[in-house]
């Protein structure tokens, strides 16, 4: 007898997490054990196409204001129903919203297997927090993407035998460069200066969250300008502080150095003119950008927050610095340039 699961997704926002989802939907679809169904809070964002190629028919939306309004209710309501009607037997939800969303409608339709999950490092207030928990006690098993996680999931009260460690997984087509890669023309479609032979250092993360320190990036690459001027920056991703970011890049003097290309659907060739990549949050959980350096072949210098000593080997793969410290970033990027 096949299960029927319910992925539910925060948004089609590109990011980590929604994209883990996506992809988690269309592997289990495509395995055939199950009877797979998606649903989001949020029913908009570059992701959606991807999610509909899938092939797992309706995918319903559940807009939220907040918890606290008669809105919450409404959408709640129309969850349990929904539930109901698919004969849904496993939810999995995938971040701080939907854990207490689904959790909750889950448990009100008494849906027989329920799976939170926690992929980010603790950045929440202790309210949010407290409300999670509720969400935890719902759920039979909290899934956290990296070790670092699971450990703040058991400090927090979350019992450990009821947490569990699944690190992230990597669509190695991400990373396959197409047969026809050219450099030249590569660099001409990203916007990339191609008359010099410039060795290029790059960020791929959303420029919608303030976490993601894109400030600290530029500082250090103020630094390796000076010693490395035949470095060029690229900055790849899209989000409301892109504004900002290029506003700070031209005080910093890196005006004719740094790149911002916008959202990239062409992460392997961009890998590909990389010589270094960079990570340089705040936290994080179990980042994706890092895999898919590596998964490239670039060295990576990224902060040591959540899990990212999970997956660099320093001094092997890469290297680990403190959050916020640009200095040693710098000084870290200098030394493999």
């Amino acid at each position: 007898m096949r299960h029927n699961v319910l992925e539910l997704i925060p948004s089609f926002h590109q990011g980590g997490s929604e994209r883990q989802c996506v992809q988690l939907t269309r592997l289990l679809h495509q395995r055939g054990f199950y009877g797979v169904r998606l649903a989001a809070l949020d029913g908009t964002g570059t992701l959606r196409p991807d999610a509909e190629k899938i092939g797992v028919g309706e995918i319903p939306s559940f807009p939220l204001t907040s918890f606290y309004d008669a809105n919450a209710v409404a959408q709640l309501r129309r969850f349990v129903r929904l539930l109901k009607e698919w004969n849904i037997d496993i939810v999995h939800t995938h971040d701080f919203y939907t854990n207490i969303f689904g959790m909750t409608g889950a448990a009100l339709a008494r849906v027989p297997v329920r799976i939170a999950a926690r992929r980010e490092s603790a950045v929440r207030s202790p309210k949010q927090r407290f409300v999670e928990r509720s969400a935890y006690r719902l759920a039979h098993a909290v899934v956290a993407n990296c070790e670092e996680v699971r450990a703040q999931l058991i400090a927090e009260g979350v019992p450990a035998n009821k947490t569990v460690t699944i690190h992230n997984g990597l669509d190695l087509q991400r990373v396959a460069l197409p047969v026809d890669f050219n450099r030249g023309q590569a660099l001409s479609s990203f916007n990339l200066p191609s008359d010099k032979n410039y060795r290029f250092v790059t960020i791929l993360a959303n420029l919608r969250i303030e976490l993601k320190d894109h400030p600290t990036f530029l500082r250090a690459a103020k630094r390796v300008l000076e010693a490395v001027p035949e470095t060029r920056f690229i900055l790849a991703g899209e989000g409301e502080l892109t504004t900002p970011l290029r506003d700070l890049s031209a005080e910093l003097g890196l005006a004719e150095a740094a790149s911002f290309v916008g959202r990239c659907g062409r992460v392997a060739e961009l890998l590909e003119l990389s010589d270094i990549c960079v990570l340089s949050s705040k936290a994080e959980g179990f980042s994706n950008s890092i895999l898919e350096d590596m998964a490239a072949g670039r060295a990576v210098v990224a902060t040591d927050v959540g899990g990212a000593r999970e997956a660099v080997v320093e001094g092997e793969t890469g290297y680990l610095v403190r959050s916020g410290d640009y200095e040693s970033l710098a000084a870290r990027i200098i030394e493999l340039l």
